[in-house]
């Protein structure tokens, strides 16, 4: 397996790749839902480049940036295991060589990026779309493979690329859920056990608002009852809404395309989910 740590290897290596290259970007710690992305990848592209970065300029002052997991040789060696034969991991060195205070960022949409996640942390879209566009710059991918679970997140880079005119394809890759419905995050193995035993109630939550919206029940109720049902399981919810699929506009009758979109804090570990009301 090819491991490049700088610009001038993956672009050497790059410039003499054949076919078509789709990139797969993490913050490592890898769980079955990436390396679900990684599979998808390689159905649709000749070479899977897989990137490995914890992003300091999306993490908020006050946010788990100094604690999110790292494990990167175990990382390396998962992607060994599902046959990934390249992967990029810069630091923060060959990232921000002058530092972050006063760099080019780039602006995502504002009524994508100012909304749900966006409105709880301010300045996260603008490091996600940053990295994106340094990473796919340093790579030149021909596809890009983000999963649904940061379903915000792929309607803004979606966004991003076309306004952009980046020639590059965003594959979206399913949702990937535990046996007991919670979806994969690396954030999952900050819950204690007891957590962990309450956690899947987010995704039960929003599945049951997802059917029952189907059959016409008043949206803004549904809310109601579904962060009450939250809340009395010890979550804090930050939002709980049922938004278009596409321009991610708070809805308060279903229509076609729509999804429930979640995130609440269990403890000191936020999670986020999302259901599609067909789904």
């Amino acid at each position: 397996m090819a491991i490049f740590k700088d610009i001038a290897g993956l672009r050497q290596w790059r410039q003499n790749l054949r076919g078509t290259l789709a990139l797969v970007p993490t913050m490592g710690n890898l769980h079955d839902g990436h390396l679900a992305l990684v599979k998808l990848a390689a159905t649709r592209a000749e070479q899977v480049l897989v990137s490995i970065y914890v992003n300091p300029l999306q993490f908020g002052p006050q946010e788990d940036f100094a604690n999110y997991p790292r494990t990167l040789d175990q990382d390396l060696q998962r992607l060994q295991e599902a046959g990934c034969q390249t992967v990029f991991t810069p630091d923060d060195g060959l990232m921000y060589p002058r530092g972050r205070q006063d760099i080019s960022v780039v602006m995502p949409p504002r009524s994508l990026s100012t909304v749900l996640c966006g409105a709880s942390r301010p300045g996260h879209f603008v490091g996600v779309c940053t990295v994106l566009n340094k990473l796919l710059h340093m790579a030149s991918p021909e596809i890009l493979v983000l999963g649904e679970k940061d379903y915000q997140q792929l309607r803004i880079v979606q966004q991003m690329l076309s306004d952009l005119n980046l020639n590059v394809q965003v594959l979206p890759g399913p949702l990937q859920r535990e046996p007991d419905g919670l979806a994969y995050s690396s954030r999952n193995t900050f819950l204690s056990l007891a957590e962990r035993q309450v956690a899947p109630l987010l995704a039960a939550t929003l599945f049951d608002l997802a059917r029952r919206s189907i059959s016409g029940a008043d949206v803004p109720g549904l809310a109601a009852a579904g962060r009450e049902r939250l809340e009395q399981a010890g979550f804090l919810p930050d939002y709980l809404e049922l938004r278009d699929g596409q321009s991610l506009r708070a809805l308060t009758t279903p229509q076609p395309d729509a999804r429930w979109f979640a995130a609440a804090r269990l403890g000191q570990t936020r999670l986020i989910d999302n259901v599609i009301i067909s789904g």
